[in-house]
């Protein structure tokens, strides 16, 4: 069965995919080694930032070191104050603040270009991906949920890096240098505010493991969401032609709805941390206040000490403040880059074999050998199919919607790959051709048409780039293209918007019908090619195709039998397999399975065999 036919259009049926809870997100470790290949380019900016914030740290731990100075300047004795050290303690002071502020935008600005850089490469590696990914993967995977993960989880990834990496780098230099100057200055202190540190970390720990998840499953109900959205305004068409405004608004709140409940999850458990990590904070601030005072009442200490203290104590505290918060921001970025890799992660299509030829110079001849395919176990859509067409054959491929003929052409243009059998160009099984070159030899026109958003000119050009423009007007001649184009305002250079709806869907089918002229395919295929245009434009399009199929191999899959009459073998497909095969008159002599659907559709109407 077509992983296709297994999904349901969104907008129809509220059963699009259900949103099952994450049992667990993957090792972050991993996911953080797989950044790391994108960061590897940016040693430099990372070094340089490293080196600015070991700078910047080293300054921040000057500003506690001459706050005490000042005070115990102020206070050297009786109703005294030394204003001259007091006034070389404030401008030193002074310029720790000046110097650290430069050095802070230092590390902003060069972050926030190592952040860009890095999403570019992404989303660069993202795309790549998916132009080598096989057709059968987009078949079972939205459209929106993919745009989710180049947009959304990408932009996730941005966030953490520009927001996180400063701040981590700088909260571990901090709470090194913090603890070093809290020892130097009292041990009995320190040990006293280090009770908080066990505290923290359980914390920290516990509401990080939940919002891994929760974050995880966030993003993936944004991603339905997106596929949704993406798929109800691309078939807004067909929404509004089956009265289905209300059914997609009411998935649309469910889906919303969702989101929003995990979403609420989400930053509730995340925001759990920061008022209890400041009722924590108070807690060893209260503990530091009663112990220094206590040494200080002994004069075991200064007063600038204690002051000094209780500096370094909230600057030992407030990087693990940031680290806890930075696990926030951690946790859906990695819930991001786990879906990326996910993606980037998903086998491509077969590589060309070692020793792959060129395909050139094709004649045109196909054949299958005992060919098989499935796209779910134990569910043959073909079943040991084998036949052998000779070049310039026109081959029509007839049967019942599901009966494999779309599968045929499928496997033969090598977009799903074969599980046993060959098939065979010219004698050379396809694998032993290179892939890209393979694909140059066919010319295809679908029942579906795809236009891309630009002009006439450029959707025709598609076909073949080095084009001349004489050569795209000759190619819309023949495909009876040219006199609508030249009735348009614009003409050649008339804007096609997205899927070019702004034309008729007969008008965009010989656009299309015009590429693939252009194109000058050994082999041709025609899925439907004519079935969106009136009888007397079909008849003229008939007329170019005749001219376009001679001297090649054409594959020619229609409902329509009046359209394939001409054959030269009309394959009758049935539950995957060929049970008849012959020209148009044959079959009729025959009275078999063609005969019945040709009559089927003509025997009302007077149509004479």
């Amino acid at each position: 069965m077509d992983p296709r036919r297994k999904r349901t259009p969104a907008g129809i049926s509220g059963g699009r995919r259900a949103i099952m809870p994450v049992e667990k997100a993957k090792d972050i470790r991993y996911t953080l080694n797989r950044l790391w290949d994108f960061f590897k380019k940016e040693k430099i900016g990372l070094f340089t930032t490293f080196l600015l914030v070991l700078v910047s740290g080293v300054l921040g731990l000057l500003v506690p070191f001459f706050i005490g100075k000042a005070i115990d300047v102020i206070f050297p004795g009786p109703n005294l104050v030394e204003f001259g050290r007091l006034k070389l303690v404030l401008t030193l002071l002074l310029f720790v603040y000046i110097l650290d502020g430069v050095i802070t935008f230092l590390q902003e600005y060069i972050v926030a270009g190592i952040a860009q850089k890095v999403v570019q490469d992404i989303r660069k590696s993202l795309f790549s991906k998916l132009q080598s990914l096989p057709i059968v993967f987009f078949d079972t995977h939205t459209h929106g949920e993919l745009m989710s993960r180049l947009t959304n989880d990408v932009d996730n990834i941005s966030n953490t890096i520009s927001q996180s990496t400063v701040q981590f780098m700088a909260s571990v230099v901090n709470i090194i240098g913090s603890l070093i100057m809290m020892i130097r200055l009292s041990g009995l202190m320190t040990i006293a505010s280090l009770i908080t540190v066990p505290m923290v970390y359980f914390l920290t720990k516990t509401i990080a493991k939940k919002t891994k998840i929760l974050f995880k499953e966030q993003q993936e109900a944004l991603g339905l969401l997106n596929g949704h959205i993406e798929e109800t305004i691309g078939g807004i068409h067909v929404v509004k032609a089956f009265n289905k405004e209300d059914k997609v608004v009411d998935e649309f709140i469910r889906q919303n709805h969702i989101l929003k409940e995990i979403g609420v999850k989400a930053q509730i458990w995340s925001g759990f941390i920061m008022p209890l990590m400041n009722a924590i904070n108070n807690f060893g601030f209260a503990i530091i206040a009663i112990f220094g005072g206590t040494l200080a009442v002994k004069d075991k200490i200064s007063v600038g000490i204690i002051t000094s203290f209780i500096f370094y104590s909230k600057q030992f505290t407030k990087p693990l403040n940031e680290l806890a918060s930075t696990f926030n921001t951690l946790q859906s970025g990695i819930a991001g880059a786990e879906r990326v890799f996910e993606l980037l992660d998903e086998e491509e299509e077969r590589k060309d074999a070692e020793g792959a030829i060129p395909a050139i110079d094709i004649k045109g001849e196909v054949e299958f050998k005992s060919v098989s395919f499935q796209y779910e176990p134990d569910e043959p859509v073909l079943n040991n199919i084998s036949f052998k067409v000779e070049p310039g054959t026109n081959v029509a491929l007839v049967g019942a919607t599901g009966a494999g003929k779309t599968t045929i052409v499928n496997l033969l243009t090598g977009f799903y790959e074969i599980e046993k059998g060959e098939i065979l160009i010219d004698g050379i099984n396809i694998k032993d051709y290179q892939k890209d070159s393979l694909r140059k030899i066919f010319g295809m026109v679908l029942q579906d048409t795809y236009l891309f958003s630009g002009t006439i000119e450029e959707n025709i050009r598609y076909g073949r780039l080095d084009a001349t423009y004489e050569e795209i007007e000759e190619a819309a001649k023949m495909s009876k293209a040219h006199d609508f184009i030249s009735r348009l305002p614009m003409g050649y250079d008339t804007l096609l918007s997205e899927g070019g709806i702004n034309l008729s869907q007969g008008q965009r089918q010989l656009i299309a019908i015009s590429r693939a002229i252009l194109a000058n395919p050994s082999i041709l295929i025609l899925d439907e090619a004519t079935s969106s245009v009136d009888t007397r434009t079909e008849l003229k399009i008939q007329e170019a195709m005749a001219e376009l199929m001679k001297g090649r191999t054409t594959f020619i899959i229609a409902h329509r039998l009046s359209t394939i009459r001409e054959a030269d073998i009309i394959m009758v497909i049935d539950n995957g397999q060929i049970v008849e095969k012959g020209n148009h008159s044959e079959l009729i002599d025959k009275k078999g399975k063609y005969y019945n659907l040709y009559m089927s559709q003509f025997m009302n109407i007077g149509e004479v065999v």
